[in-house]
């Protein structure tokens, strides 16, 4: 398991890829397009926006609240346990898992905040992940050799636990 120490949780303040302030100004760049979502409210707008996501990946809150805005399931349901402030091996095979064939949803028990890194690592060239950026908007991360280059960066802030 992975745990990315408090005193390094500032390093992910800035968004991972381009903020956009609606979700409205990102729906005409998916056409056509892969796209994976983190998170309850942004998986939740974009099937309101007509798109489902390849892979989709939510815990059933937003900004640690019960998510009043819990988006139906898409395709296979995979469930995972990732403890907050963790990325762990299980959640890791999910997002395998996921988009090996999707479409898939995760649901993870615990939180699934983090799950941009390793999403952002597995996914093909080229995919879209989708992430919130709490009271700022949506960020959307291209999946391409600058932006895994930035995940692996990301992932050398965390410590890894046996047995955690």
């Amino acid at each position: 398991m992975l745990i990315l120490p408090e005193e390094r949780r500032h390093f992910f303040k800035d968004p991972f890829g381009e903020l956009f302030s609606d979700i409205a100004h990102i729906i005409p760049r998916l056409a056509r397009r892969t796209v994976y979502a983190v998170g309850d409210v942004v998986t939740h707008n974009l099937k309101k926006n007509g798109i489902t996501p390849d892979a989709s990946i939510i815990d059933g809150h937003t900004m640690r609240s019960p998510c009043t805005e819990a988006p139906p399931f898409s395709g296979r349901i995979i469930r995972v346990k990732n403890p907050p402030g963790t990325i762990t091996e299980e959640l890791v095979a999910g997002i395998d898992d996921a988009i090996a064939l999707p479409p898939a949803t995760i649901y993870v028990s615990g939180e699934e905040d983090l799950a941009v890194i390793p999403l952002v690592l597995a996914a093909p060239e080229g995919v879209c992940v989708l992430y919130g950026q709490p009271h700022r908007g949506v960020v959307v991360c291209t999946a391409d050799p600058t932006s895994k280059e930035k995940a692996r960066e990301l992932l050398s802030f965390f410590v890894h636990r046996d047995g955690a």
